[in-house]
C-alpha cells in the first residue's frame, strides 16, 4: 500500500498566516554576491523536523542523510540568457528588455527597463539583427513585444543575451555566470531563473549518491520571475502564482512510484521540484505522468503528498518559497534556523549555502 510523507504539524488550532508572519531582518553583507569556489563547498544547516534540532554541516555531506532505495529528484531546466541590452530607436536611450515568456514564434511577453521610457509603438534595436516592436502593456507592468529577426532566435538570444542574475546581485552579470548560474542537470532551456537548490551538486558528489544506490531521478519546470514576484496581499490566500511549465515524464513517475511503494524516500532538490511533485501527486501517495502549467502556491499549513526531505537555499523575506519550505517543516522552526544562519553568517539566496529539512 502506498505511503504518504509525514511532516510535522503545530499543536493547536492552525490559522493561515499571513505575509508579516515571513519577514526577517537579514544583513546585506550576508548577500551572496559570488559563488563559491566549488559548486559543493557550500555549507549546509541541517533541520530536523521530528527532533527540532538543527546543526552545521558541510553540503558535500548531504549523502550521509539518503539510503538505497531513495529518490533524488531534480530540475534539468536551463537558464537561457533572458536579457537583452538594445537601443531605443530615435533616442537611442539604452532599453534592457528581459524575456519572460514565449507566446508566439514571434510574440513574447517581456520586462523593459527603464519602464518609463517605453511605450507602445516604440522601437528597439538589439544588436545588429533584432528588431523589438512594442506592440502592447501587460496588466503586471511588463510589455508584450514583437521580434524581428534574421536567423534562429534561440541562437541569437544566446549570442546577445547575458545571464539573468537576480536584482540582489549587486554586480554586472560576467561570461563565467553563464556556466556557474546553471546546475550540473540543465539540459532544457527555458528558465529565467536558476532552481538554485541545484547549484551546490557536481557530478563527482551525483557520483556518490548514485554509489548509495540512489536513484536520480530528473523533471522540468521552467522557473519564471513570477516564483519571485512580491506577494503585496497580507492575506496570502488572495495571492496569485503566475504560472509556469512543467513536465514529468512516465520513466520519472515509475521510478518515483516504485520508490513510495517500497517505503523509500524521495528527496527533492529545491522549490521548483517540490512544487511540481505536488502538483501532478495523487491523493493515494503517488504521481501521475503530465505537462502543463502551474501556478501552485504552498504555503502553510498544507499536507506534502510526495516529498519526504527537501534540499533548498535560504530565500528572502516575505516570499513565495519561504512559505513552501515553512509549509514543509513549521513557520516557527524554520524561523529559528534561520536566525541560526544569520547569527552564524551563512550566505544567503542564489549563490548561498543550503538547508537539508529531514
Amino acid at each position: 500500500m502506498p505511503i504518504t510523507s509525514a511532516v510535522y504539524q503545530p499543536r493547536g488550532v492552525q490559522t493561515t498566516p499571513r505575509l508579516s508572519d515571513f519577514k526577517y531582518a537579514l544583513p546585506e553583507k550576508l548577500i551572496a554576491q559570488e559563488p563559491t569556489a566549488h559548486r559543493d563547498d557550500s555549507r549546509l544547516l541541517i533541520v530536523n523536523r521530528d527532533t527540532r534540532q538543527i546543526h552545521d554541516a558541510k553540503f558535500t555531506e548531504i549523502v550521509d542523510y539518503m539510503d538505497e532505495g531513495d529518490c533524488l529528484v531534480v530540475n534539468e531546466t536551463r537558464v537561457f540568457p533572458a536579457r537583452l541590452k538594445g537601443y531605443k530607436e530615435k533616442t537611442e536611450a539604452e532599453i534592457e528588455v528581459f524575456l519572460l515568456r514565449r507566446l508566439t514564434e514571434e510574440l513574447w511577453e517581456v520586462l523593459v527597463k527603464p519602464a518609463r521610457k517605453v511605450r507602445t509603438g516604440n522601437s528597439i534595436t538589439i544588436g545588429d539583427c533584432i528588431t523589438c516592436e512594442v506592440i502592447d502593456n501587460t496588466t503586471s507592468g511588463g510589455r508584450v513585444v514583437r521580434f524581428h529577426y534574421a536567423g534562429d532566435f534561440s541562437e541569437l538570444v544566446e549570442k546577445f543575451g547575458q545571464p539573468p542574475l537576480p536584482p540582489y546581485i549587486k554586480r554586472e552579470a560576467r561570461p563565467d555566470d553563464r556556466e556557474r548560474y546553471q546546475t550540473i542537470f540543465a539540459r532544457v532551456s527555458g528558465s529565467v531563473a536558476a532552481p538554485t537548490a541545484g547549484l551546490h551538486f557536481t557530478p563527482h558528489l551525483v557520483d556518490k549518491v548514485k554509489q548509495r544506490k540512489v536513484e536520480v531521478v530528473p523533471l522540468i519546470l521552467h522557473v519564471g520571475l513570477g516564483t519571485f514576484r512580491p506577494v503585496q496581499v497580507e492575506d496570502l490566500s488572495r495571492h496569485r502564482m503566475d504560472s509556469e511549465y512543467y513536465e514529468v515524464n512516465q520513466q520519472s513517475v515509475d521510478r518515483i512510484n516504485s520508490a513510495i511503494e517500497r517505503g523509500k524516500r524521495i528527496v527533492a532538490v529545491g522549490t521548483s521540484v517540490t512544487r511540481t511533485l505536488e502538483t501532478v501527486a495523487n491523493f493515494n501517495g503517488g504521481i501521475k505522468p503530465a505537462r502543463g502549467w502551474t501556478d501552485k502556491f504552498i504555503y502553510p499549513p498544507y499536507h506534502f503528498k510526495v516529498v519526504d526531505r527537501l534540499i533548498t537555499n535560504f530565500h528572502l523575506p516575505g516570499s513565495t518559497l519561504l512559505m513552501l519550505v515553512s509549509a514543509f517543516a513549521d513557520q516557527e522552526l524554520v524561523m529559528k534556523a534561520y536566525r541560526h544562519a544569520i547569527r552564524e553568517k551563512y550566505r544567503f539566496y542564489s549563490y548561498g549555502d543550503a538547508m537539508l529539512i529531514l
